[in-house]
């Protein structure tokens, strides 16, 4: 019994030192997401049950085919890449503000061209070209018609190329990101993104957000936004001080940025096209809208 006692007694920090860690480690995860860059986001909202993100029956063919196109908090670039395969899009640049993240992007294009059996040289070059950050060269932010490539053909060709029309860039897109001179974009998409620019720059954040979103666009251009719902902002209202102070200081909500947009930004129409992601799943049961520049 003694013996039994013992043993007992020299096991007990070891087992409290292992939950102690993984507590920490589980505190650290959360620490590294606070502007929302999860690893791996689009899985964790998909699961394994999904073959596509169901945000895509909300957008038409003709918003993206042949069209340049950016995407403002990319991630892992899996709805970048999807957009490009689906749609056809001429040039398609995903932006985020996270290193590993533009890292996994990449991963992720290079698993895409495997799988459509092309030769991923472009993959293999911007990978060379491209520093530690996962930053390509400059060429990669200017959007521009890959030579000897129609983008009206088939969507065999299209996937064939995948590696010349998808590109990845590591920056702040509301505080210091700036594309190419001259550059602009047909189509801007902004998925769940608002919330972390809020909670990490306040307002102000928000309206430069959306003032850089217009400028950026061509005329006629649209910008796809889908907000996350104001209640999702005191979940996660503690992920750092910053976020603490400014959840307290916030005045424009989601429900204001329709107004915003339309009436001070100077967007001339607005689509809800919510409805058109039928069967959507818990974790994509937002808003999403269209504004027309």
């Amino acid at each position: 019994m003694e013996h039994n006692q013992q043993h007992n007694k020299r096991n007990q920090p070891e087992n409290m030192t292992t939950t102690t860690a993984t507590a920490t480690q589980k505190r650290k995860r959360k620490e590294v997401a606070v502007f929302g860059n999860y690893r791996n986001y689009y899985g964790y909202r998909i699961g394994q049950n999904l073959e596509e993100d169901p945000r895509l029956k909300a957008m038409k063919k003709e918003w993206f085919e042949g069209k340049d196109c950016l995407d403002i908090g990319c991630n892992s670039g899996v709805i970048t890449i999807a957009i490009a395969q689906k749609f056809n899009c001429r040039s398609i640049l995903g932006v985020d503000i996270d290193d590993a993240r533009i890292q996994d992007a990449y991963w992720t294009l290079r698993k895409a061209v495997r799988s459509t059996g092309a030769v991923p040289a472009r993959v293999a070059k911007s990978t060379e070209s491209k520093n530690v950050t996962g930053i390509e060269n400059h060429e990669a932010e200017s959007p521009k018609k890959p030579a000897g490539i129609d983008c009206t053909e088939s969507h065999h060709v299209q996937e064939a190329n995948l590696s010349d029309i998808v590109s990845f860039r590591k920056g702040n897109f509301v505080q210091n990101w700036h594309p190419g001179e001259n550059t602009s974009y047909d189509t801007i998409i902004c998925l769940s993104v608002s919330k972390w620019v809020q909670l990490n720059w306040g307002d102000e954040g928000l309206i430069t957000l959306f003032s850089k979103v217009w400028r950026l666009l061509s005329p006629g251009g649209i910008f796809i936004l889908e907000p996350q719902p104001w209640s999702s902002y005191y979940s996660n209202r503690l992920v750092s001080e910053t976020t603490r102070i400014n959840y307290q200081e916030i005045k424009i909500h989601p429900e204001d940025f329709q107004d915003i947009l339309l009436d001070k930004i100077g967007f001339r129409m607005v689509e809800d096209i919510t409805s058109s992601a039928s069967g959507r799943k818990p974790g994509f049961n937002r808003p999403i809208f269209a504004f027309w520049k």
